[in-house]
């Protein structure tokens, strides 16, 4: 592979969604969580591990957390770890020079050698350096299967939050967040219709959200019931 070509890997490997920002998270229930985030390059001196289910908002909060940081101290990088297992872990030299790592989806990479040791000492060089480091999980680091000890006792060293899964109501503000972006307005009676015969899953929403998007200006009408029920087909 050409330099270059490296080059554009590793370019891809730590792109973000850009409008996954704090202004576009509903709190609700993660209060604590957001203010962490936001503490962020403020002299907060102590990285994060967020741990939650699936749809809890860590991957947003994450980031979250690289956008917020861009912005304020200088340059971070994003790390799925469930897209870049396979990779090799040389994609994390060089990441300490950086003002923040966030590192997602840390169970995908437990019990392979070669990436436990790679994320001990990008641990121990970005603190060394002054850069902070966001993580976030299932579980606790304890309860991931890493088999280094060592990455394990820095993970735990981290302040530990648990974000919580989205009750109906936060569903609701969230679809609401969601057609906001867009600049779309869903009638009461068309939320409690998605909500009620969709799939509560966040990203199943977010589809939702876009087909009915590309919809609605396709078609140059409202979302109302009937024609979110023509556009989404029959109930599940």
């Amino acid at each position: 592979m050409t330099g270059g070509h490296r080059r554009a890997q590793r370019a891809l490997a730590f792109q973000w969604n850009d409008r996954a920002d704090l202004a576009s998270f509903v709190p609700h229930g993660n209060e604590e969580a957001v203010a962490a985030i936001r503490s962020l390059g403020d002299g907060h001196p102590q990285g994060l591990y967020l741990m939650g289910p699936g749809d809890s908002g860590k991957s947003h909060l994450l980031q979250a957390a690289c956008g917020d940081a861009t912005q304020k101290t200088g340059q971070a990088v994003y790390l799925p770890l469930a897209q870049l297992a396979g990779q090799s872990p040389a994609l994390l030299e060089g990441l300490d020079q950086l003002a923040l790592v966030a590192i997602d989806d840390l169970a995908a990479v437990a019990g392979d050698p070669a990436w436990e040791e790679g994320l001990f000492h990008l641990y121990n060089r970005l603190r060394d350096q002054g850069g902070q480091l966001v993580v976030g999980a299932r579980q606790a680091p304890a309860g991931l299967g890493l088999q280094l000890p060592d990455l394990v006792s820095r993970l735990e060293a981290l302040l530990r939050l648990r974000l919580s899964a989205p009750d109906d109501q936060r569903r609701r503000l969230i679809l609401k967040a969601l057609l906001g972006q867009r600049g779309l307005t869903l009638p009461e009676p068309t939320i409690d219709y998605v909500l009620r015969h969709q799939s509560r899953d966040l990203d199943h929403l977010l589809m939702v959200v876009e087909r009915l998007d590309a919809a609605s200006l396709e078609a140059g009408r409202r979302l109302t019931v009937p024609f979110a029920r023509e556009v989404l087909g029959p109930p599940d």
